[in-house]
C-alpha cells in the first residue's frame, strides 16, 4: 500500500467527522429520552444507549468498553471496573461511548448532573471550557507535543479548581481498531512521556488525528466528570 494521497486523507477526515456527528446525535437523543436518570443502574443505562445506537444507526460495534459511571464511580479512570451502581437523585454521572460508524471510530463523552448541588453543576460547566481551552492551545502551536498538551490541560484543570482523573488526556483515533495505527503506546496518547509532535503521520503514512479527553475530579468531595470528542477535526 502506497502513501495516502490528499484525497485519501480528506475522505478519512470526513469519515471521522461524520462518525462524531452521529455520536453527537446519539447523545442528544439520550438526553431527550432521559436514558441517564436517577433510579437506573449504570449497566442498565449502558444497555439502553447501546440499543438506541442500534435503533438510530444500526450500530452494533463499539471499539472500547461502554462506560457509564455515577457518584464515587466517576473518580475511576477508564481501566478500572467499579461495581455496578444505581444513579442517585442528586448524583453526577458520565457516559463514555466509542461507537463504530461505517468502520470509523467515534469517541464521545458527556456528563449529567441531577439535583441542585452547585459544585457538581460548576464541574459540568467547566468541562467544555477546559476542553475548548485545550483545543485553542493545540491550534496555537503547530509543533505542540503530547507532553505539552497534557501539561496545559492539567494546568487548566487546576486553574479551575479541579484535578485530572486519568493518566492521559486523549489518544489517536481512526479506522477501527485504532490500536493498529501506531503500536507504540506512549506515542499514541496525550501523556507526559509523549515528546513527539501531535501533528505528524503514523507508521502507515496517515495523518494523525486525535481525541481530547477531559476527566476532571473533585478529590475533596469525591466525584468527577468527563468530556471528550475530536481535538483536531471538528
Amino acid at each position: 500500500m502506497g502513501v495516502p494521497d490528499r484525497m485519501d486523507e480528506e475522505l478519512r477526515a470526513l469519515g471521522l467527522v461524520e462518525a462524531q456527528r452521529r455520536a453527537a446525535a446519539l447523545f442528544a437523543e439520550v438526553e431527550v429520552r432521559r436514558l441517564v436518570a436517577p433510579g437506573a443502574g449504570e449497566r442498565e443505562v449502558s444497555d439502553r444507549i447501546r440499543d438506541l445506537a442500534n435503533e438510530m444507526f444500526g450500530t452494533t460495534k463499539h471499539w472500547h468498553k461502554r462506560i457509564v459511571r455515577s457518584g464515587p464511580n466517576t473518580l475511576f479512570p477508564y481501566r478500572e471496573n467499579p461495581p455496578d451502581r444505581v444513579i442517585g437523585e442528586s448524583d453526577i454521572a458520565f457516559v463514555d461511548f466509542g461507537p463504530i460508524f461505517e468502520e470509523y471510530e467515534a469517541d464521545f463523552g458527556r456528563t449529567f448532573v441531577f439535583g441542585d448541588d452547585p459544585v457538581k453543576h460548576r464541574l459540568r460547566e467547566d468541562l467544555p471550557s477546559v476542553f475548548a481551552a485545550g483545543r485553542r492551545a493545540f491550534h496555537a502551536d503547530p509543533d505542540i507535543t503530547g507532553k505539552q498538551l497534557y501539561a496545559e490541560v492539567e494546568r487548566l484543570a487546576a486553574e479551575s479548581g479541579w484535578a485530572l482523573g486519568g493518566w492521559h488526556a486523549g489518544h489517536l483515533v481512526g479506522e477501527f481498531p485504532h490500536e493498529t495505527i501506531d503500536g507504540a503506546r506512549t506515542e499514541s496518547y496525550i501523556v507526559p512521556d509523549n515528546a513527539r509532535p501531535l501533528r505528524r503521520t503514523d507508521r502507515a503514512g496517515w495523518r494523525c488525528h486525535w481525541i481530547l479527553e477531559v476527566h476532571l475530579v473533585d478529590e475533596r468531595n469525591g466525584f468527577g466528570g468527563f468530556y471528550e470528542q475530536l481535538l483536531d477535526l471538528a
